[in-house]
């Protein structure tokens, strides 16, 4: 299976003037096999982002009267068979959510998705009683019990305002489930 790394070089140019035109020449040597080069990509600012903006150009965390970044806020609850989950983010921007499952009885399937049923994940690994599942935005992890497993679709995250989220579980089962998440605000402009 092929493996591809991403890279990343900060350019500084030598004097505060307008760049007109870059050359790139990628340059390997001393080594053997194949070697494929996609998405050579230059933007602009001190943040690596990559095919969308990086969130720290655009959104911060919000900040209370005081200046005072607000604490990350917490829901927690007990989901039945399938149920809408209502967060409230009072936030003036989305914001990811790190969701904690622990199952009451042991099951096959749980699933998680946006109000009409878009940006859907289910967790692909049945789960027992006292089992911990973690769906991670903040980190980018997927994890049962510490450890990594397999997911299949998308972190999860809280628009503004109340946010919709279906949980859909095996009939006759249910869940506590904490959600943890930072209320983010517009930022700097672009």
């Amino acid at each position: 299976m092929d493996k591809f790394t991403r890279f990343s070089e900060t350019i500084l140019v030598k004097r505060d003037l307008k760049v007109v035109s870059i050359t790139m020449k990628p340059l390997v040597t001393d080594c053997t096999g194949a070697i494929w080069f996609t998405d050579l990509m230059v933007q602009e600012g001190d943040k690596l982002t990559g095919y969308c903006l990086n969130t720290e150009t655009s959104i911060r965390k919000m900040r209370d009267a005081e200046g005072i970044i607000v604490p990350p806020r917490h829901y927690n609850g007990i989901i039945r068979n399938s149920m809408t989950a209502v967060i409230f983010n009072l936030g003036s921007d989305t914001a990811g959510l790190d969701i904690k499952i622990y199952p009451n009885q042991s099951m096959n399937n749980i699933s998680l998705s946006q109000g009409s049923g878009g940006h859907s994940v289910k967790f692909l690994t049945s789960a027992d009683s006292g089992d911990e599942l973690e769906l991670l935005s903040s980190s980018r992890e997927c994890l049962k019990n510490n450890r990594t497993i397999e997911k299949d679709g998308f972190y999860q995250y809280s628009a503004s305002g109340d946010s919709k989220h279906n949980v859909v579980l095996e009939e006759k089962k249910s869940i506590k489930m904490l959600v943890e998440f930072q209320e983010m605000e517009g930022g700097d402009e672009l």
